[in-house]
């Protein structure tokens, strides 16, 4: 009787405590999103688990929404192949709240959106603006590969900086940058005349022409 009631207790605070973690607050687990795309195939949020994504809630007939577009559109293209440390890649989930489907696919069109784009054509009625408490446009919420809500409402230049945090760049390539920083340094040496030993100067052009042959052979 004392191990099932244990047993159920513990059931029930597992429960509570997954339930608990579903929420919009930064720290939440997003809640899902599973609506149509323009096509009329549903899509799940949840799909896209392992990659960070920015839910981006617009829609055509908001201006604000229209002039940020192009920023995310940039930053879309700037990290979407990158590596990060807490996802595979930067992709977009757009969830639209416009209540015309010509005028959501022009917007689409016009504006470059080749991201996943969703709509249950419901205008503020939609489903998920409700369950993400979205009361105004344009409104988005980042998330990690876990599918954690990590930042909110990022605007214009803030949305690339949030995501240029978790970055994670080739030691190769910090290395061959700064073999050329050493490089320009070399050479202001080289051209100085307080610096005559110039034996000593024929070896460290050597060991800077090594590094860079090594650094050709890692990449």
């Amino acid at each position: 009787m004392k191990r099932t009631f244990v047993l159920v207790f513990a059931l029930i605070y597992v429960g509570l405590s997954f339930g608990q973690n579903i929420g919009i607050e930064i720290g939440d687990m997003a809640p899902d999103i599973k609506l149509p795309t323009p096509q009329g195939d549903s899509v799940n949020l949840y799909s896209l688990r392992g990659e960070i994504v920015l839910i981006d809630f617009w829609a055509s007939w908001c201006g604000p929404c229209r002039k940020e577009n192009p920023s995310v559109v940039k930053a879309y293209n700037e990290f979407k192949d990158k590596s990060f440390t807490v996802g595979q890649k930067f992709t977009v989930f757009g969830v639209s709240l416009d209540k015309n489907k010509a005028s959501w696919e022009k917007a689409i069109k016009d504006d470059g959106l080749t991201w996943t784009n969703v709509s249950d054509l419901l205008y503020w009625d939609c489903i998920s603006a409700k369950d993400y408490n979205v009361r105004g446009i344009p409104a988005n919420f980042l998330i990690d590969g876990r599918g954690i809500i990590i930042a909110k409402n990022l605007r214009g230049d803030k949305l690339e900086s949030e995501l240029a945090k978790y970055e994670t760049v080739d030691p190769a390539i910090e290395f061959e940058v700064a073999i050329k920083e050493l490089e320009l340094k070399y050479n202001l040496l080289e051209s100085s005349d307080k610096y005559s030993d110039r034996k000593e100067l024929k070896k460290i052009k050597k060991n800077i022409s090594s590094l860079q042959q090594l650094v050709k052979k890692i990449k």
